[in-house]
């Protein structure tokens, strides 16, 4: 449809040129600009006038459609849709002066009618209709959305019913019990549990009408389940009369004293999430789940999305009408939170779409303390929904049919459109941030105008009344009556004992248990022969045929194919065997983040880019015929939102591989937040299990403070109870056990693998074919060329440093020098590292290396867990900061490293190293003490 179709869009000199083109040549414009013109013809020969009188009325009839337009605009501006507050003044106003007219023109008979649906209309009641469509109980914004087809859809539907959906007598008493239960649920609470934290939905209460419609009438519209998320404000509210939530377990929460067997730690009520077959109204029932969410307002967003994302993949066959999020957001939340950014611009993204969230705000007015005005420097705390050009509506949070109609059209346009909606519930906080808060401190007049202000329920009470609906006795029995219920749940609540945790998505993580240390230890067995890896290799290394591709991408596939040939393969070659085994199986994988399908390092190229288009052939969904789906993305440059959103995928696909990678291994810190409220306590907390792989990439090579470490020491410092398992291996055989690992065990738990940079393609970093056949992950791998009986110092250390000292090693033909790779550090393999330091029962001294600050890295871990076995740290200087930015000194800080492993020799021998073998002039014992001193010495001096 063209765009010149929209009256309301055009200002008055534009139709002015369309008018006068029409009289030249009317086949050139659009159909529905030669009627409108044709009617002004038809008008002017049926009623022939002076050709000023002419010119005015049409001038005027402009006028009157710019008006049209300033409301469609701007009529949000000047609603009544704020309970307790004057709304801020803005101009223009809608004033008729300010658009060429007077109130000499209200009994004037204007043809522009015809564009809001009205036909031929006196401009009174042009603008009646207008201020009762555009500036009632709810704002409308839509026309800054691109898309004429949605814009022509919006005005069809907002001014096709004014605005307002009429509700019958059986609807209306709906509609009051709903409200009722969500008001007199919080009366309750109130009154029970007196001064106790519930943050109550007092002041919002028709959001538990709201979310009812969207269900009912989303299920009529196809949706069959909504996955949801929201902070604390209303979240017991909604548990209980939306999530059905037994309300006798949320009374149960306020007066238990200990958890059941279902959570370690457990969390607060408020946080907790719930999940139920909903039965509708017409007997069907549809999947609800809430998800737990932290104090952290919006965490939960991408969560939702991710989690939304996996189903309809999984579950719904990527049919996106089946399912839909639903977000509840606070207005200093939604307005101050930069990852709804984030997640709003991953709304269209082919990796992240999800079909359309709906967005619902509980403004408040106030954050915490916070003044609105201070909050933000928008004018809506919804503005950033115009990113995307999602329509937004404003609705008086005390009118609730107001608020139903709006959930119907948003709901429709959802389905229609597949796009995010945004609706604006303006209400007030009954109380303060929470009950124990005085919000007179910081709002007197605020809450001096909400004390007096009536709640929604008795609001429309009167107005129920006075439509004879019910009558007050009848309104005050429905009242006594739920009170009296939530009494009796009340009651058996004090019987109930224990809390238990609902753990979220429980059907889908039956088969799974949660894990004890020794879980860790146990092998799972490899089932992919030498054979079957050759036929996999065989299919990553194809190139789509009748195609062509760069002679550089030719290249890398006939080189993978001679690792194959030759059995040899590195970092990448393993990494992708260990997908294609993986979807050859049947478990699904996922992979995302910046630049993840080429690699920020260029050696993983899971697809390749067709020569002069922009299309990808991806070898990987090509294994074969029944194989799960393999899906790679490049994400959008956020790690908050993506890490978050690959957290939520994880949850909802217990059976699949799903990993983030970082660009960089630090930059998770953009993303702390999701790590610490959800990767790593989130078991603990809620009972969650999750299988998210991370990807960080570290290792010391000179690139400066940003781009060497991935911060090994938070994660460890996050670390207890087997909440994850935090690796760094170096071989690639390792790493594709690891990876294959996750999927074949029967539980779940975050990995975390620092992944290297320069070992992608160091020469000694290959592994064979039987290696991934017939190997498994070792926590720990032994130092095999050495002389067992001569080792006279065991050096430990994880990573890439491990190949530089054993170049060194290599190069001096150190025998006596065993190198031993700790390749998981959380659980730490505690049998393992014993049994390596009783192996070599000769051994004087035993060494931690790490090219990371001795304040980080792992060496306040690991030196945890040596138990009675003395061990002596080698590391770079304490530093806020990771490493140096300059090459030459890096350099030079990496040889010390090395060379304080193979220390020179300090006795008359002079060898290349200190053998701790002297005979000359000193004995063993005074050579190790004094090795030992100066070891003591340097790390004291690294304290400093």
């Amino acid at each position: 449809m063209d765009e010149n179709s929209f009256l309301g869009n055009t200002d008055i000199e534009t139709i002015e040129r369309m008018y006068r083109q029409y009289m030249e040549n009317p086949d050139l414009l659009e159909r529905s600009w030669k009627d409108f013109f044709k009617g002004f013809e038809f008008a002017r020969t049926i009623y022939p006038e002076s050709d000023t009188t002419e010119n005015e009325n049409l001038d005027k009839e402009f006028r009157v459609i710019n008006l049209i337009n300033a409301y469609r605009k701007r009529g949000h501006l000047f609603t009544k849709t704020n309970p307790v507050r004057t709304r801020r003044k803005y101009t223009p106003t809608l004033n008729l002066k300010n658009y060429g007219l007077s109130a000499d023109d209200m009994s004037t008979e204007f043809r522009a009618g015809k564009e809001i649906g009205m036909g031929p209309s006196t401009l009174k009641d042009i603008v009646a209709f207008l201020e009762k469509t555009y500036c009632s109980s709810i704002g409308s914004e839509y026309m800054f959305i691109r898309k004429p087809e949605r814009i022509s859809w919006l005005q069809e539907r907002i001014e096709g019913s004014q605005n307002e959906t009429s509700f019958n007598k059986k609807e209306k008493r709906k509609i009051f019990n709903l409200l009722n239960q969500a008001v007199g649920f919080e009366h309750f609470i109130h009154k029970k549990f007196a001064g106790q934290k519930r943050f109550s939905l007092e002041g919002t209460e028709t959001l538990i009408p709201a979310l009812h419609y969207i269900i009912e009438y989303g299920s009529e519209k196809g949706i069959s389940e909504f996955t949801v998320g929201m902070a604390h404000r209303g979240r017991l509210n909604v548990l209980g009369n939306i999530m059905r939530k037994p309300y006798e377990n949320i009374f149960q929460e306020f007066i238990a004293e200990e958890y059941d067997e279902s959570v370690d730690l457990g969390d607060v009520k408020y946080h907790l999430g719930y999940g139920n077959r909903y039965k509708l109204e017409n007997g069907e029932t549809i999947d609800l789940n809430l998800a737990p969410n932290p104090s952290h307002l919006e965490a939960v967003s991408p969560v939702i999305q991710g989690i939304a994302r996996a189903r309809i993949e999984h579950v719904h066959k990527r049919d996106f009408t089946k399912l839909s999020p639903i977000l509840i957001h606070g207005d200093a939340a939604i307005a101050g939170q930069g990852v709804v950014y984030e997640v709003i611009q991953m709304m269209e993204l082919n990796g992240y779409i999800t079909g359309g969230t709906i967005h619902i705000v509980i403004n408040n007015q106030v954050g915490f303390t916070t003044n609105y005005l201070d909050a933000r420097s928008s004018t809506y705390s919804t503005d950033v929904a115009k990113v995307t050009k999602c329509p937004i509506f404003h609705v008086n949070g005390d009118d609730v049919e107001a608020l139903i109609h709006t959930i119907k059209l948003a709901m429709d346009y959802r389905q229609n459109f597949y796009t995010d909606v945004f609706i604006d519930i303006l209400s007030y906080r009954k109380y303060g941030h929470n009950e124990g808060d005085e919000p007179r401190y910081t709002q007197p007049t605020l809450y001096k105008a909400i004390a007096k202000h009536p709640n929604p329920l008795e609001i429309y009470t009167r107005q129920l009344i006075s439509e004879g609906v019910y009558n007050q006795d009848e309104t005050d029995k429905i009242k006594t009556d739920f009170d009296v219920f939530l009494e009796e749940k009340f009651e058996i609540s004090k019987t109930l004992g224990k809390v238990n945790i609902q753990q979220f998505l429980h059907g889908d993580w039956k088969d799974f248990k949660y894990t004890e240390r020794s879980d860790f230890d146990k092998h799972f067995p490899n089932e992919v022969t030498v054979d079957l890896l050759k036929y996999i290799g065989d299919k990553i290394c194809q190139l789509k045929k009748d195609e062509k591709f760069i002679k550089k991408t030719e290249k890398l596939v006939a080189d993978r194919r001679k690792m194959i040939a030759d059995n040899n393969l590195d970092w990448a070659m393993a990494e992708l065997l260990a997908y294609g085994t993986l979807v050859y199986e049947g478990y699904p994988v996922r992979i995302s983040g910046q630049d993840s399908v080429r690699g920020t390092f260029a050696h993983r190229h899971a697809a390749h880019i067709i020569e002069s288009t922009d299309k990808t052939f991806t070898p990987l969904k090509y294994i074969s015929e029944k194989q799960a789906s393999f899906n790679i993305y490049n994400s959008p440059l956020n790690e908050y939102g993506v890490l978050g959103f690959e957290y939520g995928y994880a949850l909802a696909t217990p059976k699949g591989l799903t990993v983030w990678e970082a660009q960089f291994g630090d930059f998770h810190n953009v993303a702390q937040v999701i790590i610490d409220q959800y990767i790593a306590s989130a078991e603990e907390k809620w009972g969650l299990m999750n299988g998210l792989v991370l990807y960080l990439p570290h290792g010391f090579e000179g690139q400066g403070p940003e781009h060497s470490s991935a911060r090994i020491e938070r994660f460890l410092s996050l670390a207890a109870r087997n909440n994850m398992q935090i690796v760094i291996p170096t071989t690639p055989a390792n790493f594709y056990h690891l990876l294959r690992q996750q999927m074949l065990r029967n539980f779940r738990v975050p990995l975390i693998v620092f992944t290297p940079k320069s070992l992608l393609r160091h020469p000694e970093c290959t592994s064979t074919l039987e290696e991934l056949a017939n190997g498994r992950f070792y926590p720990v791998i032994d130092d095999e060329d050495v002389d067992i009986e001569a080792v006279n110092r065991i050096v430990f250390c994880s990573g890439k440093v491990y190949y530089d000292l054993l170049a060194r090693k290599k190069e001096y033909n150190a025998k006596d020098i065993a190198i031993i790779r700790l390749e998981q550090l959380h659980p730490f393999p505690e049998s393992n590292v014993h049994a390596v330091l009783r192996k070599y029962k000769n051994s004087l001294l035993n060494l931690w290396i790490q090219e990371e600050p001795i304040n980080m890295g792992a060496w306040r871990h690991v030196s945890d867990e040596f138990g009675n076995y003395k061990i002596y740290p080698i590391a770079r200087q304490a530093s806020g900061s990771p490493a140096t930015g300059l090459n030459k000194i890096h350099n030079l800080q990496q040889e010390e490293l090395i060379t304080k492993v193979f220390r020179e020799c300090i006795c008359e021998k002079k060898q290349k190293y200190c053998t701790l073998n002297c005979t000359d002039g000193s004995t063993r014992q005074e050579i190790l003490k004094q090795y030992k001193y100066f070891m003591e010495k340097e790390n004291k001096q690294h304290q400093k």
